[in-house]
């Protein structure tokens, strides 16, 4: 138990150090914006990938293959769902266009801080679920690449709310509440990976799917949209190699 609380509050405390970088770095160029997220990208990637559904495939075996492949499209469809009814954090701050519905009755910054955390929860859950797995090399790998993931998050939504108008206290707060809701998700991944081993390579699919969903329609994007795809590119190649050489050394 005392490894999942250090990395509930590793995960979450790292979006809150990248939230204060943020605010001394208020004006990164798109150039190397894309280049961060890329990174980060890259880190989730490998994380995703190599901390939970390799896991849950090895766990699974030749026979029980269909729960990891239902766990990752069932993850993805998951969060395609919540993402329907929420807006995605660049609609907020007047940089996204595409439209959700349900969503005229709610404040903006309420809704700003449900869309990060419809985000932010699964990889919280991705967490707590390696740990509840039992295999620490891949928990920590896991836990270690959501963390250093969320150093770059954090910072790259500080500007756009500065921008947007919220007081820099507001914001602030906004960007810890977003780490908050990774320590929940943590614990909630944790005690469900822990209630039944048979659904075990289930679950971890599940988390693993909705980080390769957030990956392929978030963050990627994202970095290819302002005409620096070659650095982004570099950049998702680097955290993957990073992440790569953390799961052999930790491993």
């Amino acid at each position: 138990m005392y490894p999942v609380i250090l990395t509930a509050a590793g995960v979450g405390g790292a979006t809150v150090v990248g939230a204060l970088l943020g605010f001394l770095f208020r004006r990164i160029p798109h150039k190397w914006n894309d280049a961060i997220l890329g990174f980060a990208a890259g880190i989730m990637l490998a994380a995703a990938v190599l901390g939970l559904v390799l896991p849950s495939v090895e766990m699974a075996g030749k026979s029980g293959i269909w729960m990891t492949v239902t766990g990752i499209l069932t993850g993805a469809v998951f969060l395609h769902a919540a993402d329907r009814l929420t807006p995605h954090l660049h609609h907020i701050t007047g940089l996204d266009v595409e439209t959700h519905r349900g969503n005229a009755a709610i404040g903006k910054v309420m809704l700003f801080v449900l869309a990060i955390a419809i985000h932010n929860f699964p990889e919280g859950l991705a967490a707590g679920v390696g740990f509840g797995g039992g295999d620490m090399g891949s928990a920590v790998t896991v836990a270690v690449g959501i963390a250093l993931q969320n150093i770059p998050e954090g910072m790259v939504i500080i500007s756009p709310m500065l921008l947007s108008g919220v007081s820099p206290w507001r914001t602030f707060a906004i960007a810890a509440c977003t780490g908050l809701v990774e320590v929940v998700g943590t614990f909630i991944g944790y005690f469900a990976a822990g209630v039944s081993s048979a659904i075990l390579p289930f679950v971890l699919a599940f988390a693993g799917g909705t980080m390769l969903y957030v990956i392929s329609d978030e963050m990627i994007p994202e970095t290819h949209s302002h005409g620096h795809e070659r650095m982004a590119t570099y950049a998702i190649l680097l955290g993957f190699i990073v992440m790569l050489l953390m799961d052999v050394w930790i491993g």
